[in-house]
């Protein structure tokens, strides 16, 4: 893994190392001058726990982490960022590329959209086998380090090359009513950045997830094409957080489907668009 040591400031990296060994994200290349990074993640093994498919729900966990690093390293003095609005584009083919070949790592890539002010904006690329497969954006929004808690928990999963997506991310499918998906995000200290919310591209996998799950209730399988999610509030592990995905439309080729991250408090945190084709 890549050195991302930078004098006193390591501590206020967006995602903790931590969060990077969790799901086997490896650091290949980063230009704090160019502000680009480059990052790996394997996606072996990864299914969807509604369905038991193969998903490419964690792309949304690798481009939160490259392009948020981006975001990162352009922060001004005294700032932390904290994502607002991530998308994700996956081209016809791409995620046959990778269900289907899982077992090398998926690329990405990330390098700064604009300048920087009040936020910033990257702009990423997937490549699978050396062929670029989609695509995406984030949008990180500056905050003053002060409401920063650094913490180090110890890892509280025993990671195999067969551990489930669903205890990666430590949520749980649970009853819902009819044509809806939820998954219950457990409180797990690992998925925590530094102001102690679940990380933004953790959520948005399971954004996916669900809403992907709501599409695929019979028929063959709709593949994901793209993830719009905008990040509204704080968004909190408790016994009560959850991810709500219900259809907005179910057609012969096509779908598409709204999802929601609640906290305890009962408000939206998160609003997630899924698109999805055969």
């Amino acid at each position: 893994m890549t050195d991302l040591v930078r004098g006193a400031d390591q501590e206020d990296l967006e995602t903790p190392d931590r969060l990077m060994r969790r799901f086997g994200v490896e650091v290949l290349d980063v230009n704090p001058s160019a502000s680009t990074a480059v990052m790996s993640m394997p996606m072996a093994g990864m299914q969807n726990p509604f369905t038991g498919h193969g998903t490419v729900a964690a792309l949304a966990i690798l481009i939160d982490m490259v392009g948020g690093l981006v975001n990162h390293v352009r922060r001004g003095h005294g700032e932390w960022t904290v994502s607002s609005e991530l998308s994700l584009d996956l081209s016809p083919e791409g995620s046959l590329c990778v269900l289907n070949n899982p077992d090398s790592p998926v690329i990405a890539e990330a390098r700064p959209l604009g300048s920087s002010d009040s936020s910033a904006l990257s702009v990423s690329t997937f490549a699978y086998g050396g062929t670029v497969i989609g695509g995406g954006t984030v949008r990180s929004y500056f905050i003053s380090g002060d409401r920063i808690v650094p913490a180090d928990p110890p890892e509280t999963l025993a990671r195999t090359p067969n551990t489930p997506l669903a205890d990666l991310m430590a949520v749980r499918p649970a009853a819902a009513d009819e044509g809806m998906r939820v998954l219950r995000q457990v409180d797990d200290p690992i998925l925590r950045n530094g102001i102690g919310v679940i990380h933004g591209g953790v959520a948005t996998a399971a954004l996916e997830m669900a809403a992907s799950a709501v599409m695929n209730i019979d028929g063959s399988p709709f593949r994901t094409a793209s993830v719009r999610v905008n990040f509204l509030r704080p968004f909190y592990a408790s016994a009560q957080s959850r991810y709500v995905a219900t259809p907005l439309r179910l057609g012969r080729g096509a779908a598409v489907s709204d999802a929601q991250a609640i906290g305890a408090d009962g408000r939206v945190a998160l609003a997630a668009r899924v698109s999805a084709y055969r």
